[in-house]
């Protein structure tokens, strides 16, 4: 039997790489789109993956790289101050397969329904990073929050997993996660970041996240 085809776009970051790794060992084909002068952060892939360089908000790029992918895993990162994560956003909407299940990874101060509860820290945090960032002119954090806001009102199978505090390290295994920041299983606010990379490969057969914005931490720090 063929194997199933998925693209992952910005698929050079860090993140990105893991799920390149992680999607190849579970036997699907990978298509990856990342920026032209990143390509060679994957050359230990380019025996492996279909590669297209060019920007994640590129409409022309995300139809050709997604065409006959049954999933696209998009890493929303919001680079600069034109707008680029609520590009990105749009182009896989509007640009991937109609039946294609779409996962999107962003942060914890992402809210789809206002219930989040947040510490002081957090909303301190973004406070002071977000418009300092901006003037800075490096990260627009609300333009994931745009970004999002428009997967939200999707009709699209969509999930939008929310990743906490993320750590390098040997995979600790597969995630939990809660509908909100805030629940106590969420305290230790910490992820590998395989292990988000891990969550996001999984949760393209796992209908229950369809239409979810999961919040996730490591499962071995929700034990403690």
């Amino acid at each position: 039997m063929e194997a199933k085809q998925i693209c992952i776009v910005g698929a050079s970051g860090k993140l990105g790489q893991y799920m390149v790794e992680l999607a190849l060992n579970e036997g699907y084909q990978v298509v990856g789109v990342c920026r032209e002068k990143s390509r060679h952060k994957l050359d230990r892939f380019k025996d492996r993956i279909t590669l297209f360089g060019g920007a994640t908000d590129d409409t022309d790029v995300i139809r050709q790289a997604t065409e006959g992918c049954v999933a696209v895993l998009t890493v929303l990162v919001p680079w600069g101050v034109h707008g680029y994560s609520l590009g990105t956003a749009r182009a896989v909407l509007e640009q991937s397969p109609p039946d294609a299940r779409l996962i999107f990874s962003c942060g914890w101060h992402i809210s789809q329904d206002g219930q989040d509860q947040y510490s002081w820290k957090l909303k301190a945090l973004v406070a002071i990073a977000s418009p300092l960032a901006r003037w800075l002119r490096l990260v627009d954090i609300e333009d994931q929050v745009r970004a999002t806001n428009l997967i939200f009102q999707s009709q699209r199978k969509w999930t939008v997993v929310r990743g906490s505090d993320l750590e390098e390290g040997e995979s600790e295994g597969l995630p939990v996660w809660a509908k909100h920041v805030g629940d106590p299983i969420l305290a230790s606010n910490r992820t590998r970041r395989i292990d988000f990379a891990l969550f996001m490969v999984k949760a393209i057969d796992n209908d229950v996240l369809i239409h979810q914005s999961p919040a996730i931490v490591s499962c071995q720090s929700a034990r403690q």
